[in-house]
């Protein structure tokens, strides 16, 4: 291994067994989970840093939205990082360029490692409260159809589960494009600016260093450092960062919706919104008695959800939901017909 990763626990793996589940580890974003530990990316280096399972007292993922998160206008973005919480209270974060890339990642912490909590203790509080304020919202009975129309979507529900895959990559690909949209293009610009401007700073750098002149070291990692700054905020155009890009996986995640709708049937939302926790918010609208059917259960859920915008306090468990599936209202206009 050219560059071992530098042990942030107490409890250090020998050099052998920490190449072998480095390599070996599944890999989220700049981090991985390995079989013996937990990696970590630092500021430039991805799995740059590790500690063992045993020295990990929580993990859980923390999140910094971005101006204008619930409205319309701007992006609809969030910086999202990895929290590794260790006994002795300390803590190191890695910031992720893709929320759902923490969401997988703490997924398989959750099974595999249970005894490690994934959120944090003020989550926690935070979750187990907003768990009883809901359950008291709930109608103790349903009538007859309302209880029809929860079923209904429980079974469609389970349909769409069956296919996270394809929902999932709704979703990312929805969140993706009204990301990429709402980039000031006078951003680019001056990113691809600076970031030329740390190419020749590395370049003249090198030509010093070459030539034995003072202060060649600095100007060469100042250069590069610009260049790793510009390219880790995502504003400089790539291969991948880019309007077209993100229309193209727009166009095939909503194309593999719709096979999926067509296959399934008896998925009771326009394609585009063919998510299970888009059912979720429709079954607990139900639940409130706020509607006794389908269709209107729908009409009230994306009701609520224009409702929603940065003023609004919501609890981590909406949080989440929110952030999963609004960007695909949003992008699609809230229309039921495309």
């Amino acid at each position: 291994m050219l560059f071992a990763p530098g042990c942030i626990g107490t409890t250090k793996l020998d050099a052998e067994t920490l190449a072998a589940d480095r390599k070996n580890c599944r890999k989220f974003g700049p981090c991985g989970v390995g079989e013996k530990a937990l990696y970590l990316g630092g500021r430039y280096i991805d799995r740059g840093f590790y500690t063992t399972y045993g020295d990990v007292k929580r993990v859980f993922k923390r999140v910094a939205m971005s101006k204008g998160g619930f409205t319309g206008k701007g992006m609809f973005g969030a910086m999202a990082y990895l929290v590794v919480q260790f006994a002795d209270g300390h803590e190191k974060q890695s910031y992720f360029k893709f929320e759902d890339q923490v969401d997988r990642l703490l997924a398989v912490i959750e099974r595999e490692h249970p005894s490690i909590p994934t959120h944090s203790a003020e989550a926690e509080r935070k979750l187990r409260e907003a768990e009883e304020a809901e359950q008291a919202r709930y109608l103790k009975e349903l009538t007859p159809e309302a209880q029809s129309a929860v079923d209904e979507l429980r079974a469609a529900q389970e349909k769409l589960r069956r296919r996270r895959d394809v929902t999932d990559a709704l979703a990312f690909a929805a969140k993706q494009k009204r990301t990429i949209d709402g980039i000031n293009p006078s951003y680019r610009f001056a990113a691809v600016a600076i970031f030329l401007l740390g190419i020749a700073a590395a370049a003249l750098g090198v030509y010093m260093y070459l030539h034995k002149q003072n202060y060649a070291e600095l100007i060469a990692v100042f250069g590069f450092a610009v260049i790793f700054l510009v390219v880790s905020t995502r504003v400089l155009p790539t291969g991948r960062n880019n309007k077209r890009y993100a229309q193209e996986e727009w166009d095939g995640a909503l194309a593999r919706a719709r096979v999926m709708v067509e296959e399934e049937g008896n998925i009771p939302v326009p394609a585009q919104y063919a998510h299970p926790l888009v059912l979720e918010r429709m079954i607990r609208v139900l639940r409130e008695g706020r509607a006794q059917s389908v269709s209107e259960a729908y009409e009230t859920m994306k009701a609520d959800l224009k409702a929603l915008n940065s003023s609004v306090t919501v609890t981590q468990k909406e949080y989440d939901e929110v952030v999963a599936v609004k960007p695909l209202f949003l992008l699609c206009g809230y229309a039921d017909e495309l």
